[in-house]
């Protein structure tokens, strides 16, 4: 059921909106109520009450509501909330003086009720209601407002139709309130006892609609649609409504005039298939006027059973092709041309059921709702049939219910919103719990959530968090988990620390094997090769592949400690390190007798430059910036080939233009390999090594 949203604007100048609902599809209401209220809840409460019989404009002055009850095309009902004047009786007078034809109800709180109706005694106004609003009182009081505009309206304005020409006239069987702005002859006493019988009728079906909704009827209540709570946050779960629908009009008026006139008109609107339309010159119209005027009459009635079999067929065909509306308003003019026809009933319980198919097909239960609570209330559907109906509308609205809390379960579950707050995954599962604790989307929802906080505690975990893993557990046992939960928790989580230190073990070793490639072998102290095998030694003793790294190390570190100490370098630090890596006592000795004793000593420096072989020599990348911006240049470089080849102590001593190419100068140079001279039997360190390198652009 729709309702006016609490924020909605208030501008004079807004659009009436429909209210959603009723008894089948419609492009339009029938009648317009116009709101004068300064206060949103009482929007709210109205538009649930109106539950789709009219479009509702809310307004803040008088003058605003008299403009849209003057220029309205429909019916029109004011609202007057008694709040928002300061003389309810010179409003009231004021309206009904500029929109004679409207009807006007007036809403004063519970305790000026009495009060309010007192200073209204004697003014045409339809019913004083008290606030907050009576739901049930309201929408039967409603109902007879809405029909008393619609009558009023079509009753100010009634067509001329062929009729006229053949000195007949539209007259009796209308509403009270539609003829009573028509002046009648006085002495007319059938048509006055025809609207005295309608205004009894009116009272009477006015009367029985508050009885029922004051009392309750002998059957059970419309069970009402549960919908889930949501936060203004979260995502809300609406049920589509439906199109607010048309009213059913039926052309209760007769034609005035000779039998004999009128049974030749039906004939010819037989022949030309104008059954029921146009109004005021069809079929259903004269042979009801013949009745009308000869109940006797066997062609007339006659006619009336052929009418009403075309009716029939047609009513099929749109309930078949589920045209509900043109159905509706197929049946009302079959029960008019054969009321004592028992296919009546049966067509509207055809009707009420195939609508109710089409809004549970639809998973729009507040429709449904809506076409039980009409069934009910035209008597045609048993009892035991509007229990079944309720029984699936709750069933439904429950499973709607459960649906959309697991729905919101699990998009806070993957919104990482775990459990703080009512908008969280934590806060939605209660509820569903609550809703339905067996339901398989429940187990389902409950299961995801203790896996969510079961991985938080494992991730916890990982991260040596202690206190955030107990948390997360407990959470998990907050949300269900069990004992056996928690034990495969426990083993997933040594299974996890063992990959972890498995993978952290693989990547040690694979950096510890880049370093010694690169030669960075203790240095830098925390992204050298010995570093990364201390880091494997401390986590995982028992690596198969440590020794071999160890080996490989102790080797290089022997290599560079060697000559280190054939060139007068102190080599002591190196040979610790290779000490601590595994090389022997008898590999360290030798080392060190060399140290003191330069075996390049007198070897002469011209020599070992021309000696110097370059094995490997990347060339350097030119720089983007450079290249475009067509630069070109050299740089002189200066270094030390050391005894292992590599190239050390890398300095520009020259640029053109400074600066621009010196860095891609120094990262080539830092990759190039030589075989190092030997001297005594040992390789030795080759110092001051010059290179010019080029940067040209292709031509």
């Amino acid at each position: 059921m729709a309702s006016a949203p609490s924020t909605a604007s208030r501008s004079s100048s807004e659009a009436a909106t429909p209210v959603s609902g009723g008894t089948g599809p419609s492009s339009q209401p029938s009648v317009d109520v116009t709101a004068l209220t300064t206060r949103d809840d009482f929007l709210l409460e109205l538009g649930q009450t109106l539950d789709g019989q009219a479009s509702v404009r809310p307004v803040d002055t008088l003058d605003a509501a008299c403009e849209g009850l003057v220029s309205g095309k429909r019916a029109q009902v004011l609202v007057l909330d008694a709040r928002a004047v300061s003389n309810v009786r010179a409003a009231v007078d004021t309206a009904l003086a500029r929109a004679p034809r409207a009807v006007v109800l007036v809403f004063a709180e519970a305790s000026a009720e009495k009060q309010v109706g007192a200073a209204l005694k004697g003014s045409k106004v339809f019913a004083v209601l008290p606030t907050p609003v009576d739901a049930r009182k309201t929408q039967a009081v409603l109902e007879g407002a809405i029909a008393e505009a619609q009558a009023a309206r079509s009753g100010g304005s009634a067509p001329r139709t062929a009729a006229a020409d053949a000195d007949m006239t539209i007259g009796a069987f209308r509403p009270a309130s539609a003829e009573a702005g028509t002046t009648r002859p006085a002495g007319d006493g059938k048509s006055r006892l025809l609207l005295i019988a309608a205004a009894v009728a009116a009272l009477g079906a006015a009367g029985g609609a508050y009885w029922y909704f004051s009392h309750g009827s002998s059957q059970p209540a419309p069970a009402p649609v549960a919908t889930a709570p949501t936060p203004a946050t979260a995502p809300a779960h609406q049920v589509e409504e439906a199109a607010p629908p048309a009213p059913v009009t039926t052309e209760t008026s007769l034609v005035h005039g000779k039998v004999d006139e009128l049974l030749e008109k039906a004939r010819l609107a037989m022949h030309e298939r104008r059954f029921t339309e146009p109004a005021g010159d069809n079929a259903l119209l004269y042979y009801r006027s013949a009745v009308a005027a000869d109940a006797a009459n066997g062609e007339a009635q006659d006619g009336l059973q052929r009418v009403a079999g075309v009716l029939g067929g047609r009513f099929e065909e749109a309930l078949a092709a589920a045209r509900f509306e043109e159905a509706a308003q197929t049946l009302a003019n079959f029960k008019l041309a054969s009321p004592a026809d028992p296919r009546g009933a049966q067509f509207e319980l055809h009707l009420y059921s195939q609508e109710l198919a089409r809004a549970l097909a639809d998973a729009n239960l507040e429709r449904a709702a809506v076409i039980v609570r009409q069934a009910q209330q035209s008597g045609v559907v048993p009892a035991d049939v509007l229990g079944k109906w309720r029984t699936d509308i709750t069933r439904r609205a429950e499973d709607a219910k459960v649906t959309h809390l697991a729905g919101l379960v699990q998009d806070r579950i993957h919104d990482g919103r775990l459990v703080d707050g009512d908008d969280s995954a934590k806060s939605y599962l209660a509820q569903l719990v609550a809703a339905a604790p067996a339901s398989a989307a429940t187990v389902h929802a409950q299961r995801d959530l203790i896996a969510a906080c079961l991985k938080k505690a494992r991730d916890a975990a990982l991260a040596k968090n202690g206190a955030e893993q107990e948390r997360w557990l407990a959470e998990a046992r907050s949300a269900g988990a069990k004992s056996a939960d928690i034990l495969a928790f426990q083993k997933d989580l040594t299974g996890s620390r063992q990959k972890a230190a498995q993978a952290e073990s693989e990547r040690n070793l694979a950096l510890a094997r880049e370093r010694l490639r690169d030669g960075r072998l203790t240095d830098p102290a925390q992204d050298s090769a010995a570093f990364y095998l201390a880091q494997l030694q401390a986590a995982d003793p028992a690596n198969a592949a440590l020794a071999e790294a160890s080996h490989e190390l102790s080797g290089k570190l022997l290599e560079r400690a060697r000559g280190a100490a054939g060139s007068g370098r102190g080599a002591d630090a190196d040979l610790a390190q290779a000490k601590r890596w595994g090389a022997s006592d008898k590999d360290i000795a030798a080392v060190q007798a060399l140290q003191g004793q330069p075996k390049n000593a007198g070897a002469d420096p011209a020599t070992l430059l021309a000696s110097l072989k370059r094995l490997r020599a990347s060339p350097p990348d030119y720089p983007d910036n450079a290249f475009n911006q067509h630069i070109s240049g050299s740089v002189t470089v200066q270094f030390t080939v050391d005894g292992n080849g590599d190239t050390r102590d890398i300095r520009v001593i020259e640029a053109t233009p400074p600066g621009v190419f010196d860095r891609a100068a120094i990262n080539a140079v830092k990759h190039w390999r030589y075989a190092p001279p030997v001297v005594n039997g040992a390789p030795v360190d080759v110092p001051g090594v010059k290179t010019l390198i080029r940067f040209e652009l292709p031509k």
